[in-house]
């Protein structure tokens, strides 16, 4: 019988390995492509909804409450600031209020409330509104739809998707914080002038983020080409963070939640921030119909 050098062998294994590395990524690429395609918007949502909890705890539940610290941070171009303060969700069914109070006389802090037909916003100082208020004043559909506050409220729209009329299509995957999530995108039955994204951690279905884009072009005046070369366009990101699910009562809900509002313009930007750690949640709680009015609160 024929002997083969050991070094050709050692050749061969060598072009082998090298192909194997070759073809390496684009057999996991097909393999992620190939799971992306089977994944449906519906799976996610199923998937979602059984990492709340079980049904008949997201189902029987009268009014909710979390409460914790927060923290509110802005940064101006080279201005910097933070204030600490409280936090409180309430909810009930599709009504739900959201406050963050703040013991300074220029910034009391942002309040909204919604009643399940009236949407109001309160006042930092009187007559006026922060950036974050009047954006979502503008965009009521964020608190209205019950997306704000994601599975800390009750009126998260993924519970009773059916009542909302909302369409949701599956966007793939993406990355946060190195972990894998799966994307969904949500358009309210009324339409909306946000491109709304729902993140979901990819291995517990944990809701972990809410990110809401629009951009606004200023109105051109007279001018013609040179007008529109200094037209502007403002772009606003608004996103709902949530981490830090452990279980309360018969439910699995976010104890870290963060919202971030970054405006972007061609003269600077602006980043405001605030951070609310709920170290306390209170089930089946009377909650007075005045609560849901934060104007006349």
């Amino acid at each position: 019988m024929k002997r083969i050098p050991l070094h050709r062998y050692a050749c061969s294994f060598s072009r082998l390995f090298s192909m194997a590395v070759l073809f390496l990524p684009i057999i996991l690429m097909s393999s992620t492509v190939t799971t992306a395609q089977k994944m449906k918007a519906e799976d996610v949502i199923a998937k979602h909804l059984e990492s709340l909890g079980p049904a008949t705890a997201r189902a029987d539940e009268k009014g909710r409450v979390a409460v914790g610290t927060a923290k509110a941070s802005f940064k101006a171009r080279n201005a910097v600031g933070s204030i600490d303060g409280r936090a409180v969700l309430a909810s009930l069914d599709r009504k739900a209020m959201l406050a963050l109070a703040f013991n300074s006389p220029t910034y009391t802090g942002e309040k909204f409330g919604y009643d399940g037909k009236k949407f109001t916003i309160g006042y930092v100082t009187p007559g006026r509104r922060s950036a974050l208020g009047l954006f979502i004043l503008q965009n009521g559909e964020i608190f209205k739809e019950g997306l704000m506050g994601g599975t800390l409220t009750s009126s998260w729209p993924l519970l009773r998707l059916e009542e909302r009329g909302a369409k949701l299509e599956y966007s793939g995957t993406d990355k946060i914080n190195d972990k894998s999530v799966h994307k969904l995108s949500y358009q309210p039955k009324k339409g909306s002038d946000l491109n709304i994204t729902l993140y979901f951690d990819a291995t517990t279905f944990e809701h972990v983020r809410t990110q809401y884009d629009r951009t606004i072009s200023s109105r051109m005046s007279g001018g013609g080409i040179d007008a529109q070369a200094r037209q502007q366009q403002t772009r606003y990101r608004l996103t709902e963070n949530f981490s830090g699910y452990k279980k309360e009562g018969d439910l699995n809900l976010p104890h870290t939640y963060t919202l971030q509002l970054e405006t972007t313009q061609t003269n600077g930007s602006t980043l405001d921030k605030w951070e609310a750690d709920l170290t306390q949640f209170l089930f089946n709680q009377d909650i007075d119909e005045k609560g849901w009015d934060v104007e006349a609160n």
